[in-house]
């Protein structure tokens, strides 16, 4: 695509280092309804050194029945950690862990948790790849009405180990329906092995050629960084298929000269430098409702063919049906609290009580020492859901008299109560397998295409608890709570439903603890990187359009010469838009087109390019003066966003180092526009 540029993914700052944590070097505290293991001196095991981190903040153990009666007074004052708190921060961590673990089943009730997960199964054999291909938009593959066509256009876009994963899925579904004696539509081989489906799934050299040249510049970092140490930064990439990657790393790790000693980790956190192309990037809120569609099928098929070269086995559930409670804010579906609450607001696109818990959290609760972590009042609890329950739409909750560990609680109790998982009873299992992951980078990826399967409820409901959880650590100084410890609290709650069996508390899995912890972790510090769309999916979106506008010439008896003929015409036509210079833009506001720029390209004009030369000519125009300009040259009124729509893409909102005449090349038959963004989608 051009040249590389850099974007910096920092999260909490360069400078922050976070703690290691061994699990058997603690003690957990004990319980007589909940049994968590034997008890472990620490004073019995020899200390090993670590640096010390400036983020190692020490974190009280969780409060005693004496402190949760201090806890009915919200003015007390915050107490000095003593020096056995000072050297224990990790295992004060997953004594909190394991609370919230007690609280969360405790609260459930185990007959209704059994009951549950009794209705919570595993699909029959077959119905598992069924619903996969029909999730991934290839139940054309196993209709018996499906033409040759609708599977070349759908396996034209896919590389060569994501076809490889379709394949593996296909005959599992034909075993299976053999199994039953049930006939399958069609034989996987009579799929991968047309003529048409030959001539355009990608040869195996030229794939993996493709890769390796993408992969070139950053080949040598992940092992030779290794080798030297910790590494300080980590490179993304995007413009490669996570899957892809995972298959030439392993090759890579296969070879003699990179059999290392793999480092011992140290709970840091490296900086992620994740590599612009010159289309810039693309965030989930740029694209429109039917691209994402088709991202979130691209994407299911990309992260399946990941676990399957990562070896990891995983079994997505069905929810079972729950009787409805009679509640207007908990245990209410996501889909359906935010329904009711856009007839009031039609723009927002999170429940209106998370928002209105969070800002009161955020302004009277991030300094708070313990937040999250100290318990409130389980009477004022009782007493506030009641009344949020019955006056909160009326606005009559009056929020001054709430105190801070009590609206803590109340957020996580409302995480929990939700009838299905916030990462969704489907995905559940695959983000806590996260956690088996070995690389980083690796971890990203797969954390990442998760994030574009949620539904959208879920995933800005997410969006908008990491950043408050972001919020608080980054006061860790005032509120004493660091990554670490927001993670370990946090984890329990997201990870643990009663939806959907786990078994990260039983027997010897309690050892998971701390790797789910630091999935947490992993979504709170590269939330911003988790939400963008990689390019390659990005790519594999217009492709698919393309595909999808031109069906017709795929019933061509001389296809393999009409491709070809269409390959050479688009390489002549990238090097005639080379020269053109001049591009007209659209105005849009509100609905209607209301005027057109000429903007004269070149080989460096950007996006921000454009955008400059309309506020300089609209916004600050003699007849309206509107907009102003900083000393820097930006803009100050960023309402307005440049979209590239139509052509081999629905809608796209442009990032502002996009390079134009990429942009141009790339998709010549679509149209710019200038419009105001999505009341939801700013400030995201």
């Amino acid at each position: 695509m051009g040249g590389k540029e850099e974007k910096v993914v920092s999260g909490l700052g360069s400078n922050m280092q976070f703690p290691h944590t061994r699990l058997n070097h603690f003690r957990l505290r004990p319980s007589k309804k909940l049994s968590r293991g034997k008890h472990v001196n620490p004073s019995s095991r020899k200390k090993k050194s670590r640096d010390p981190s400036p983020t190692e903040m020490s974190v009280e153990p969780w409060p005693s029945p004496q402190d949760q009666a201090a806890a009915e007074d919200s003015h007390s004052e915050p107490t000095p950690p003593s020096q056995d708190q000072e050297e224990h921060p990790d295992k004060l961590c997953l004594d909190s862990f394991w609370s919230e673990v007690e609280t969360i089943q405790l609260g459930s009730g185990d007959s209704d948790l059994d009951c549950t997960r009794r209705d919570s199964k595993h699909s029959e054999e077959g119905e598992q790849e069924e619903q996969w291909l029909a999730d991934a938009g290839l139940s054309t593959l196993i209709s018996e009405d499906s033409e040759d066509v609708d599977k070349a256009v759908l396996l034209t876009t896919l590389t060569r180990t994501q076809a490889e994963a379709v394949q593996r899925r296909l005959e599992t579904y034909t075993v299976s329906r053999r199994r039953k004696n049930k006939p399958p539509p069609r034989d996987v081989r009579d799929i991968f092995n047309s003529p048409i489906a030959q001539t355009l799934l990608p040869e195996s050299h030229h794939s993996e050629d493709l890769v390796q040249t993408s992969m070139a510049s950053v080949a040598k970092s992940p092992l030779s960084e290794h080798q030297r140490g910790a590494p300080k930064e980590e490179f993304f990439i995007t413009e490669v298929a996570y899957c892809e990657q995972a298959v030439i790393f392993l090759k890579q790790a296969a070879l003699p000269q990179n059999n290392y000693q793999r480092r011992k980790e140290d709970g840091t956190l490296p900086r992620v430098i994740c590599l612009k192309c010159r289309l810039g990037v693309t965030r989930i809120q740029d694209l429109s409702h039917t691209d994402m569609k088709k991202v979130r099928q691209l994407a299911l098929i990309d992260m399946t063919a990941l676990c399957d070269i990562l070896g990891l086995e995983v079994k997505r559930h069905k929810s079972g049906k729950r009787k409805m409670p009679e509640s207007t804010l908990f245990g209410v579906p996501l889909a359906t609290l935010l329904e009711n609450d856009q007839k009031i607001k039609p723009s927002t696109s999170t429940p209106l009580f998370l928002q209105a818990l969070l800002s009161f959290l955020e302004k009277k609760g991030v300094d708070s020492e313990g937040i999250l972590r100290v318990p409130g009042s389980q009477s004022r609890i009782k007493l506030l859901q009641q009344n949020l329950e019955t006056n909160f739409y009326s606005g009559q909750v009056r929020w001054d008299e709430v105190s801070a560990n009590d609206a803590a609680a109340l957020l996580k109790k409302f995480i929990r109560d939700l009838p299905a998982p916030l990462l969704t009873a489907e995905y559940l299992n695959t983000f806590s397998a996260v956690r088996d992951i070995t690389e980083l980078k690796q971890k990203l990826h797969m954390l990442n295409l998760l994030i574009l399967l949620l539904p959208e409820p879920n995933r800005n409901t997410l969006k908008s608890l990491l950043e408050f959880l972001s919020k608080v650590v980054s006061r860790e100084k005032r509120n004493r709570m660091n990554l670490w410890a927001v993670a370990t609290i946090m984890a329990p709650n997201l990870f643990l439903h009663k939806a959907v069996p786990s078994k990260l508390t039983e027997g010897a899995e309690k050892g998971q603890a701390e790797k789910a912890a630091d999935v947490m972790r992993l979504l709170i510090r590269y939330q911003d990187l988790l939400w963008t769309i990689p390019n390659f999916l990005v790519n594999q979106v217009r492709r698919l359009n393309e595909n999808s506008n031109r069906r017709y010439q795929f019933y061509d008896r001389r296809f393999k010469n009409l491709l070809r003929k269409i390959h050479t015409d688009s390489r002549e036509k990238q090097e005639k838009n080379n020269s053109v210079m001049h591009r007209t833009v659209k105005i849009q506001n509100g609905d209607h087109v209301s005027d057109t720029l000429e903007f004269q390209l070149t080989i460096n004009s950007r996006a921000s390019d454009l955008l400059f030369q309309f506020h300089c000519q609209y916004l600050r125009s003699p007849d309206n003066g509107k907009g102003k300009i900083r000393r820097n040259g930006s803009v100050v009124c960023s309402d307005w966003a440049l979209y590239e729509v139509g052509g081999n893409i629905g809608e796209h909102c442009l990032d502002p180092d996009t390079h134009l005449l990429d942009l141009y090349n790339s998709n010549p038959g679509g149209e710019w526009v200038i419009k105001m963004k999505p009341i939801a989608g700013r400030g995201l």
